[in-house]
């Protein structure tokens, strides 16, 4: 059976940061149902590398393509069909978690309040949704953030060190998430120094060692 179509390709990626190229003639393709593992050493470029699928870098050389077309004149698109989450949880220390992620979702796809209360839920944080963030320990600040993957989101999720600050069963409720996703035809392009115990059918990694200059 051939491979779908990708809706993310890379072709030829090379990224220069700080006068140093970190790699170059980098070759990738996303297609549903897949899990991509950047890996490699420190300062090999892994969150460069995350930044330039979601559009928040340009590229030093090479290309990269959404649905066949230059991701430079898709910008909106890209917005509609990817959830990023970075290494940092992203969360306003004022706001409540209910009140976080009103402020994530409306900035995209908008979420009822019972869709919220759910997702807090989902991610063990029922009883803390009215809490200020400032409050929350940093498992429960990266909690608040992983519960957007529990609302109505794209099939495209970029996760940078989604697993940072978990405890043990945070991490295999998260790692049975994310095979979920991708086994239903979604897709997830991560980092992470965690050791992954379950992986879909179509778990691939790429280690950027081997594209460095």
């Amino acid at each position: 059976m051939s491979r779908p179509l990708p809706l993310l390709q890379a072709t030829a990626l090379a990224c220069e940061r700080d006068w140093r190229m970190l790699f170059e003639n980098l070759e990738l393709q996303i297609v549903p149902g897949d899990m991509l593992q950047i890996s490699g050493p420190n300062g090999s470029g892994k969150t460069s590398l995350l930044r330039l699928l979601c559009g928040l870098m340009q590229p030093s050389a090479g290309e990269i393509l959404l649905n066949g077309r230059s991701l430079i004149e898709q910008r909106a698109e890209l917005a509609r069909q990817l959830l990023w989450i970075g290494h940092a949880a992203g969360i306003k220390e004022l706001l409540t978690p209910t009140e976080n992620l009103t402020w994530l979702c409306a900035l995209h796809r908008p979420a009822d309040g019972t869709a919220i209360a759910q997702a807090l839920e989902a991610v063990g944080l029922r009883g803390f949704e009215a809490l200020p963030c400032h409050t929350l320990s940093a498992g429960q600040h990266r909690r608040v953030a992983l519960a957007r993957l529990y609302l109505d989101s794209p099939a495209l999720w970029i996760l940078d060190e989604p697993f940072t600050a978990l405890d043990k069963q945070g991490v295999a409720q998260l790692e049975a998430h994310l095979a979920e996703h991708c086994e239903q035809g979604g897709m997830v392009v991560l980092t992470t120094h965690h050791t992954l115990t379950r992986m879909p059918t179509g778990y691939r990694d790429i280690d950027l060692g081997q594209w460095a200059v």
